[in-house]
């Protein structure tokens, strides 16, 4: 597969779903999202394995399940991050996050967790009595968390690193940064503060949500972003390729191009660590699942 120059290629985001979920419609939704178009795209374009963050959203309102039974048919190319709590859900910040982490757990072959948090959210609840409970559920279960955030969660994010040092945090899609607006450069000074914690990552990802243009591969105006994150991070990034959402932006083999050609302030032996050797590493220090 994806063993070469650069080592083994992990992508850390991707979804897949048993119906698209987002408008426009498209004209195969049972087709369009589902598995089966993932590991063809992972076979044609040399990607090694897969972590699906799950979204259970929209006519998916099972997709933990759905991508529970994934692993079962390709249990050595897809890892689990089961959605739990997410900002769609009926127990969104509610008491008791912990004990449904606890039950997600047991109930599916999770090697993450992933939460989205809403962006009118101040961040207050990871610090909260219930989201210490919930943060320290998953650092005992050894989980890695990954979160949907944006860069003005990133001091109460900070806290919950702290606390929780084994616990691996990796933030979507350069947690919400944009390379436009009056803002752009204030967020990005908020979250490269949090490389200074070693067990936050960002994802290497959404070249195309940080644009300001529809269609714009390969995305030149986003990289003083990245180049950024990149000087402050290192290798603590792992690269993402938003499939199938990327669709409508890119094909699956640009989303990777993007990073593996473009991106050329990166050195060729960081880039190996960032397309799957940081997350290979962190993925072999989780629980133990049976698929």
């Amino acid at each position: 597969m994806g063993e070469g120059v650069l080592g083994m290629i992990i992508d850390s985001h991707c979804h897949t779903w048993a119906m698209w979920p987002y408008l426009p419609a498209v004209p195969d939704p049972e087709n369009h999202g589902n598995v089966e178009q993932l590991i063809h795209q992972m076979d044609t374009n040399g990607v090694d394995k897969a972590t699906i963050v799950c979204a259970q959203i929209f006519q998916n309102f099972n997709n933990n399940d759905y991508v529970a039974k994934a692993l079962k048919k390709y249990p050595e190319r897809l890892e689990q991050f089961a959605d739990v709590d997410s900002m769609w859900s009926d127990t969104y910040h509610l008491p008791g996050a912990a004990s449904r982490l606890e039950k997600a757990i047991e109930r599916w072959p999770m090697k993450a967790f992933t939460h989205y948090v809403a962006a009118e959210d101040d961040g207050s609840w990871f610090n909260s009595t219930d989201g210490k409970d919930f943060f320290k559920v998953a650092e005992q279960s050894g989980l890695i968390a990954s979160i949907a955030l944006s860069p003005h969660h990133q001091s109460e994010l900070r806290k919950v690193a702290e606390r929780h040092p084994d616990l691996d945090i990796l933030c979507h899609h350069m947690s919400g940064l944009r390379a436009h607006g009056n803002d752009a450069r204030a967020n990005l000074k908020s979250v490269i503060e949090s490389s200074k914690l070693p067990n936050i990552f960002l994802k290497l990802s959404g070249f195309h949500y940080l644009t300001n243009a529809e269609w714009n591969f390969p995305y030149s105006d986003t990289h003083w972003v990245y180049k950024e994150c990149y000087e402050a991070f290192g290798i603590n990034m792992c690269w993402g390729s938003d499939f199938p959402v990327v669709k409508k932006s890119m094909t699956h083999l640009q989303s990777i191009q993007a990073f593996r050609i473009h991106c050329d302030f990166i050195s060729e032996s960081d880039k190996k660590s960032i397309i799957g050797g940081t997350l290979n590493r962190l993925l072999s220090k989780t629980r133990p699942v049976n698929k």
